[in-house]
């Protein structure tokens, strides 16, 4: 009986389910792929406009967007909405990836392309799969899971090396010296993976580690192994 109760939730609703990530995935595509090469940037929702890592956000998304790339962002409060605040103050292209959540989420109003995800996977796919480089600021769970589901997908090999930029010493060093420790001393990782990234406080820093990778590889022109 169970069972004819549960095959009866699958027919009735897993297949309109499966409609819905489908169009999720068509829209975002057929919008992000106009963008041209972009950058994402992660961080809390909840840190506020004063402080100085809301300041350095705006700083250095502004710096991409005057160099014709966009920014994307998860589309909420906080270091997102500063990332987006600083490619529009730029006139550049400032997505917002926006997420239906119980709290924190709320769209700001500085993405000027704001989409609207009911998946995390899916929208977690559209933050890689249009991006030439990650910026990383401080954040909670959310942005600690951004940062090693991209580092995964480069170790692997699934998409090109990237670059990814941990945004603040303060924050990561304690984290960085743990997978040093721990992770590569374990022999977890292997030796050259901690390489992957780099560390800064300096918002041109930031700006001129990805122009530099755009000058050398180029945008890419083909699907990255991990959506082909």
């Amino acid at each position: 009986m169970n069972g004819n109760n549960n095959n009866f939730g699958f027919v009735k609703e897993d297949p309109w389910r499966i409609f819905r990530i489908m169009a999720e995935f068509v829209d975002s595509f057929e919008t992000l792929s106009r963008m041209g090469p972009a950058v994402t940037v992660f961080g809390s929702a909840r840190l506020p406009r004063t402080n100085p890592y809301y300041l350095a956000a705006v700083e250095l998304s502004k710096g991409l967007a005057k160099h014709h790339l966009a920014v994307i962002t998860g589309g909420g409060p906080g270091i997102m909405e500063a990332a987006n605040k600083g490619a529009a103050l730029a006139k550049g292209k400032s997505v917002g990836l926006n997420i239906e959540l119980p709290h924190e989420q709320k769209g700001n109003r500085y993405a000027n392309v704001p989409m609207y995800f009911h998946y995390f996977f899916s929208r977690k796919v559209c933050f890689v799969k249009y991006s030439i480089g990650f910026v990383f600021m401080p954040g909670g769970f959310g942005t600690l899971d951004e940062f090693f589901e991209v580092i995964t997908l480069v170790q692997t090999n699934r998409i090109p090396a990237f670059p990814m930029i941990l945004f603040g010493k303060d924050y990561w060093r304690g984290l960085i010296r743990w997978m040093k420790d721990q992770l590569e001393g374990s022999k977890f990782i292997s030796e050259g993976d901690l390489d992957l990234f780099t560390l800064t406080d300096d918002p041109q820093e930031v700006v001129d580690i990805i122009l530099d990778y755009e000058r050398r590889v180029g945008p890419p022109d083909i699907v990255p192994k991990a959506f082909s």
